[in-house]
């Protein structure tokens, strides 16, 4: 199982620093390039045609902040939210792929006895 995400392209873990303006005020953020990625395929989902990473990502912060106040770390929001897009993706596809009924749990490969 960990040769699988081993083999991962060291680039998708790099980290890349981008501005972004959240209410007239250039925020720098640094993450990963997978996290870019995702949510520029987020902001590509967005219900309004216009809407771009920097929009999504300051929508994101008007969200939280009026929810929970300041965040004390922004960008592990934005990783986490990340994960729980493509979870929320992967559990929609698993329902339309298959009934309820034959989703099976996860079966790990027991541990060698030596």
């Amino acid at each position: 199982m960990c040769e699988f995400f081993v083999k991962a392209d060291p680039i998708s873990y790099e980290q890349r620093s981008r501005t972004v303006r959240i209410h007239g005020v250039l925020t720098s953020l640094r993450l990963e390039n997978m996290v870019w990625d995702i949510l520029a395929e987020m902001a590509e989902m967005a219900e309004e045609e216009a809407c771009t990473t920097n929009v999504l990502i300051a929508r994101f912060h008007d969200e939280i902040t009026a929810r929970r106040g300041e965040v004390p770390n922004f960008a592990s929001f934005l990783r986490v939210t990340c994960m729980r897009y493509l979870r929320r993706q992967q559990m929609a596809g698993e329902r339309v792929a298959q009934p309820l009924a034959a989703v099976r749990p996860l079966a790990l490969p027991r541990a060698r006895s030596a």
